[in-house]
Formats: structure tokens, sequence, C-alpha cells
């Protein structure tokens, strides 16, 4: 296995009182345990979203490797072949017979991102909902726009429309080609099941997706994909605050001479959204 770049970037929160009350205690003793807790709160990263937009699909880090650095996630496999998501600390591959399989250990991963959930907050849905309506609901629950989220939707959905993305062959063609061309849609009804990913902020761009990002299995874990579109009936949204990030970048070739300056916006927008 080629020599790994380790990149760390550490995010510190100015004013802890924005997501911890009490945080000074007698003796400093409650200080000194949420600054213990904030140590876990770390996104981990394989790689960027610009690269693998621009075609990078081969993988460095095993799945293995990835379920020691968290229990919660989303990510893809090597050569592009399915969606990945990452709960309860297992991991399954969504291929496009829109099936979930657990995934073998010795699986590569070119992108995916994990963290090890503790939800600071539990929202209680009770009316049906739909998927922008949620979104704009959590954005106003959020503390702070300039932190990372983890986000777990556990519920019953009256309609969940998700997608997944089949291996690709040298030479790789761009994402946004990939999704345009290739990707498959499937449309469930009446489903219960977990949505899994983050709300970033829009400084991460390049090397995440800003804003949201969502995987979708449902409870047999027999099916899922990346969401784009969805309709909350009831359920309960967990989230949980996250302080860290840390990035392993590749070291091979085709990374070390990709052009990761041009302008990506507008294709990961095509490759996010519902068509």
């Amino acid at each position: 296995m080629a020599k790994r770049t380790l990149l760390m970037l550490s995010i510190i929160l100015l004013t802890c009182s924005l997501l911890f009350s009490g945080c000074v205690g007698q003796n400093g003793n409650e200080l000194n345990a949420v600054q213990t807790d904030v140590q876990n709160d770390v996104l981990y990263q394989v790689s960027t979203i610009d690269a693998l937009l621009e075609g990078l699909y081969d993988g460095e880090v095993t799945i293995k490797e990835l379920k020691e650095k968290g229990d919660t996630g989303l990510g893809t496999f090597n050569t592009l072949d399915g969606e990945m998501i990452v709960i309860d600390g297992e991991v399954y591959q969504i291929r496009t017979d829109g099936l979930a399989y657990l995934a073998d250990d010795t699986m590569l991963t070119p992108f995916a991102a994990v963290t090890a959930f503790e939800a600071d907050e539990v929202i209680v849905m009770q009316e049906k909902i739909n998927s922008s309506e949620v979104a704009f609901m959590l954005e106003q629950a959020l503390p702070s726009k300039n932190i990372m989220y983890a986000i777990r939707i556990d519920g019953n959905f009256s309609s969940m429309k998700v997608r997944s993305v089949p291996a690709q062959e040298r030479p790789y063609p761009l994402l946004v080609d990939v999704v345009a061309s290739e990707q498959v849609v499937f449309e469930h009804e009446d489903v219960e099941g977990s949505i899994v990913g983050f709300w970033l902020p829009y400084y991460i761009e390049g090397m995440n997706v800003p804003g949201y990002h969502f995987h979708f299995i449902d409870s047999e874990r027999v099916e899922g994909g990346h969401v784009l579109d969805y309709t909350l009936i009831d359920g309960t949204v967990s989230i949980d605050h996250t302080t860290g990030f840390e990035l392993l970048l590749p070291s091979d070739d085709d990374f070390l001479s990709a052009d990761l300056l041009r302008d990506k916006g507008e294709e990961l927008s095509v490759v996010e959204k519902d068509d």
C-alpha cells in the first residue's frame, strides 16, 4: 500500500457555551470533561470530493481501517462500485440492483467520511414532512453554521428516492458523466429505515459536499442508496456536533497529477441533485 499523507485540520470552538451548557464547573472539572469529549468528535475523511469528481476511483484505505475511525458515515467503493453507508458500526455496499451487501473488511474505498456518532440532540418528528422541509427545519436547529454535523434520521417514510452507480473501468470518466448516463434510480413507498449523513459548512467546498449529503438503508438492511428525495411520516432526527476534521489524502500518481484547481461546483450540484 502506498505511503499516505495525513492532513489534520482542527476546528476549535471559541465559545464552549454555544454547544454545551455548564462548561465551567468548580475547579474546572466540567470544562476538562467537555474538552476530552470534543477530542472524540472528529470527522475522518478519505480523499476529497473534488478528487472523486475528477474520476479518481482507486482506493487505498480498507473497510477495516475505515471502521476503526468511525461507526457512522457514507462514501463509495473501489472503482466507484456502488454507494456506501456506514451505520451501527457496519459498512454496506448498495449496488445498482438497489440491494445492500455487507462489505468485506478487505474492500477498498477511494472516498468516505465517518465519525463516532454520539447524539448531542434528538428531535422527535410526529408530522408528515418532505425532505425540503426537513432540511429547513434542521438548519434552523443547528446552533452554528461554522462547525460540522453528523445526522441520522430513523423513521417511517411514505416515499424514498435513492440511486446507485456502477463500477467503472479505466480510463475513468468524470463522476458527473457517470451520474448523467449510468445512475440507477429506485423509488420506494412506505419503507422504514435510516438516513445517515452530514451537514457541512460551505468553507468545506472542494474537500467534501457543503450542506447536506445523505445515504439511506432500510431497517432490514436489504436496500438503500444515495438519497435524492424523501417524505418522512414520523421518526427521530439525531444530531452529533462535530468539531474535528481529519483528512487522509491519497499519494498515488493519479492524485498527485490531478487537476484539482478546476472549479467543479456545477458538477457537484448535478451529481447531488434529484433530476
